[in-house]
């Protein structure tokens, strides 16, 4: 097969890509150029910036692929182009949406399923605020999939989306799991805000490059959405628990109240496991319908703990407050 990846070379695409190459596929990739990937020289590499609709025409201009993967579309307008350039000149074509589409919604119960998607939705949020980014994140995502679902049943076109909770991984380009890592290990405490306090539903990147590599080579899932997510559901002590355990050290948690955190400006760096916009998605649907298995919680942060182990990144951004932190922790405590 001959597949088009846009985005995500940072992070799953690049997996994807090497995934597809080992499986005798023929890979494409569009993107920006910006970043430079670490991919085999002989993937073509097509450039483009989406955000300008000139540039990805011209880009895919008579090119026609057995399939694509989409990391990096964000809005309905974006949809709306693809639909226009893709439209009779791919097979397949698979949508990376997020979980957060469901947190719009003004009166469901976690853990979210597919049917759920329909249904009264909350207001918006005050501007300038960080819970209208996050509405807005969502809102564009859901904007995103109505137009590629109204342009399947109006002309069929080949869409299979695909929502994803907070995906863990050796690539996250973001380094949350590293980030804790640092924080146990220089024996301070993690401060974590006490609400809401929702349990843990995340998934592994390995899981949802195989899931795409399955739809790729079935050709199922065609004008559906699917959840995708790991089988555990999991406190975020439970999680820093195990996480501990990989490195021989028990996490030192301290639940502080979200607004003094938020008022330090310690939030979502001290915790980003802790995000209040972070979905949790039942995947019984991706089980019975594609046949999707997931890596146990445990097993995954032990191969992600190993690569850091092998391969440090960088301090994170997400560290630098790390001292201030320490130093609120400790007055804190003395305060209580």
């Amino acid at each position: 097969m001959n597949i088009l990846i846009i985005g995500g070379t940072r992070n799953m695409g690049h997996f994807l890509s090497l995934a597809l190459l080992e499986a005798g596929h023929t890979v494409t990739i569009l993107n920006r150029g910006i970043t430079r990937d670490e991919l085999p020289a002989h993937i073509e590499r097509l450039r483009a910036d989406r955000t300008i609709p000139a540039q990805i025409e011209q880009a895919l201009d008579g090119r026609t692929f057995d399939a694509v993967v989409d990391f990096s579309l964000f809005n309905g307008t974006q949809a709306q182009v693809v639909t226009k350039l893709l439209q009779d000149r791919t097979e397949h074509y698979i949508f990376i949406s997020s979980g957060q589409v469901y947190l719009l919604l003004a009166n469901k119960q976690r853990p979210f399923q597919e049917s759920d998607y329909d249904g009264e939705l909350i207001p918006e949020p005050p501007l300038n605020t960080y819970d209208h980014e996050e509405w807005l994140y969502g809102m564009q995502k859901r904007h995103a999939e109505d137009t590629f679902m109204l342009a399947h049943r109006e002309q069929g076109f080949p869409i299979t989306s695909i929502r994803l909770p907070m995906v863990n991984g050796e690539r996250d380009p973001f380094n949350r799991l590293f980030a804790y890592l640092l924080r146990l290990r220089d024996g301070g405490a993690i401060l974590v805000p006490d609400e809401p306090n929702h349990p843990l539903r995340h998934i592994y990147s390995a899981d949802v490059i195989n899931t795409i590599i399955h739809l790729l080579e079935t050709g199922k899932g065609k004008g559906q959405a699917f959840n995708l997510s790991q089988d555990e559901t999991v406190s975020l002590q439970d999680f820093l628990k195990m996480l501990g355990d990989e490195v021989g050290i028990e996490p030192d948690i301290l639940r502080v109240e979200r607004r003094l955190l938020e008022a330090n400006g310690f939030l979502p760096e001290c915790s980003p496991f802790s995000d209040k916009w972070m979905s949790e998605l039942d995947n019984t649907r991706s089980k019975t319908e594609l046949g999707a298995s997931y890596t146990s919680l445990r097993s995954y942060i032990g191969r992600i703990v190993r690569h850091y182990e092998r391969n440090p990144p960088q301090q994170p951004t997400s560290y630098r407050r790390r001292q201030s932190e320490r130093q609120f922790a400790q007055k804190h405590r003395g305060n209580e």
